[in-house]
C-alpha cells in the first residue's frame, strides 16, 4: 500500500482492512474444516460408518461455541490484538493436532483437533465485531462487509490446499491439507501484531458493565436479527456439510469436483461483501436479510432438479449468496442493540447461541443424508425459509406502526 493511500485511511478502515487481510490467510480454516471435514473423517472411518463421517465438522462448531464466552470475555481484558494473536496460536496448535491424526488414522483424535481448531475459529468470527466496535456508524456496515470480503481469498485457497495438500503425504490424504493450515494460521500473525483497536472506555459506578443482558436479548429487534442471523448459518451448514459427501459418496462425483463447488461456495459466501453494505444501506437490512432467504429456497429447488457436477455447483453458489445477505444483515443489526460497555457480554451471548445451534445442524447433517438421503434433506430448509421470512414482514410492520405513532 503507498504511503498516500496510508494517510487518506482514517483509524477504522485501517483496522478494517487489516482485519480483512488477517481473514483472507487464517479464514481458511471454514472452507477447510467445514467442507473437507466430513471427506477427512470418511477417510479414518469404515465404510459402513457415513452417518459418523461429518462428527468432525460437529466438534469444530462445538469448539467455536465453546469458546465464543470465553473469546469475547478474554478481548475485553487482553485487547483485540492480543485476543486475536491467541486465537491464531489455537488455530496453528489445532491444525497441527487434526493433521497428526489423520497420519495416525485416528478418527476420534481427529475429531478432537477439529474442535481445538472450531475454538479458534470462535476468534476469526470476533473479526466483523472488532471492526464494527472500531467505526463510526457510518462505516459499520462497511467495515464488516470488508472483513467478509477476506474470505474471496480463503475461499480459494482452504479449497486449493484440501485438494493439493493430499499429495504431501499420499498415504495419508488430508494430513497435509491441515498442516498447511497451521501454517497459514502462523503466517497471519505479523498481521494481526500490527492491529490497533481500542479497549472500551471504563465507565463508573452502574455505568460500567451497562444494562443486564436479559434487557439487551429480550429486544424485539435483537430477536430478530438473532433469528436472522442463525437460520441463515444453519440452513446454510446443513446442506454445505451434507453437498460434498452427497456428491462423493451417494452420486459418484470425484473429490476434485466435490473441492470446487466449495470453492464456488466460499466465493459467493465472502464475494458479495464488496456491495452487500451498499445494498443495506439503499434497502434495508430486513429486505436484504429477506432476500438472502430467499436466495436459500433457491439454492434447495436447485437441488430437487438433479444431482449433476452443475446442479450442485449451482445450489452451492445461490447458498452462499444467500448467507452472505442474510448473515451481514443480522450482524449489522445486532451492532445497533447493544452500547460500547455492553459489547463483550452481547457478543460473547449472540456467538455461543448461533454456534450451539449450528453445531447441533452440522452434528445432524450425516444422519440425515444417512437416513433420509440428499433430497429430503434439502426440502426441509423450505419451511424454514417461510418462517424466517414471515417473522422478518411481521418485525418490519410492528416497526412502521411504531414510528408512525410517535
Amino acid at each position: 500500500m503507498s504511503q498516500s493511500a496510508r494517510l487518506s485511511m482514517g483509524p477504522s478502515q485501517r483496522t478494517a482492512l487489516l482485519l480483512a487481510a488477517s481473514s483472507a490467510i487464517a479464514g481458511s480454516v471454514g472452507p477447510i474444516a467445514i467442507g473437507s471435514g466430513g471427506l477427512a473423517g470418511a477417510s479414518v472411518l469404515p465404510a459402513d460408518a457415513l452417518s459418523l463421517s461429518t462428527m468432525p465438522v460437529t466438534t469444530f462448531v462445538i469448539g467455536s461455541a465453546v469458546a465464543a464466552i470465553p473469546a469475547a470475555l478474554l478481548m475485553r481484558r487482553v485487547g483485540r490484538r492480543a485476543g486475536f494473536i491467541t486465537g491464531a496460536l489455537v488455530g496453528a496448535t489445532g491444525a497441527g493436532l487434526a493433521s497428526l491424526a489423520l497420519g495416525l488414522g485416528s478418527f476420534w483424535f481427529f475429531a478432537i483437533g477439529m474442535m481445538v481448531l472450531g475454538g479458534a475459529a470462535a476468534f476469526l468470527q470476533q473479526y466483523r465485531f472488532a471492526a464494527a466496535d472500531a467505526s463510526e456508524p457510518a462505516f459499520k456496515d462497511q467495515a464488516i462487509a470488508w472483513v467478509m470480503a477476506g474470505g474471496i481469498v480463503s475461499g480459494v485457497a482452504g479449497p486449493q490446499l484440501a485438494i493439493h495438500g493430499r499429495s504431501i503425504w499420499p498415504d495419508t490424504p488430508y494430513a497435509g491439507t491441515y498442516f498447511l493450515l497451521a501454517l497459514l494460521f502462523l503466517c497471519a500473525i505479523p498481521l494481526l501484531a500490527r492491529l490497533r483497536v481500542p479497549k472500551p472506555r471504563a465507565l463508573p459506578g452502574a455505568l460500567k458493565n451497562g444494562r443486564p443482558l436479559r434487557a439487551i436479548v429480550s429486544q424485539p429487534r435483537f430477536l430478530l436479527a438473532m433469528l436472522i442471523t442463525i437460520s441463515a448459518y444453519a440452513m446454510m451448514s446443513l446442506v454445505m456439510t451434507a453437498a460434498p459427501l452427497a456428491m462423493v459418496q451417494l452420486c459418484g462425483h470425484s473429490v476434485a469436483d466435490a473441492q470446487i463447488g466449495i470453492i464456488f461456495h466460499v466465493l459467493a459466501m465472502f464475494g458479495p461483501s464488496f456491495f452487500t453494505g451498499r445494498l443495506i444501506t439503499r434497502f434495508g437490512r430486513s429486505t436484504i436479510a429477506a432476500a438472502g432467504f430467499l436466495l436459500i429456497a433457491a439454492a434447495a429447488g436447485v437441488s430437487l432438479t438433479g444431482i449433476t457436477v452443475g446442479h450442485f455447483w449451482l445450489l452451492l453458489t445461490l447458498l452462499g449468496i444467500g448467507w452472505n445477505f442474510g448473515f451481514i444483515s443480522g450482524t449489522a443489526m445486532i451492532t445497533d442493540l447493544y452500547r460500547p460497555e455492553e459489547a463483550a457480554k452481547t457478543q460473547a451471548f449472540s456467538e455461543f447461541t448461533l454456534f450451539t445451534i449450528v453445531a447441533m445442524v452440522t452434528f445432524a447433517s450425516g444422519g440425515l443424508i444417512a437416513a433420509v438421503g440428499w433430497w429430503a434433506l434439502n426440502l426441509m430448509v423450505l419451511p424454514l425459509v417461510a418462517l424466517g421470512i414471515a417473522l422478518i414482514v411481521v418485525e418490519e410492520l410492528v416497526e412502521r406502526r411504531s414510528a408512525r405513532a410517535t
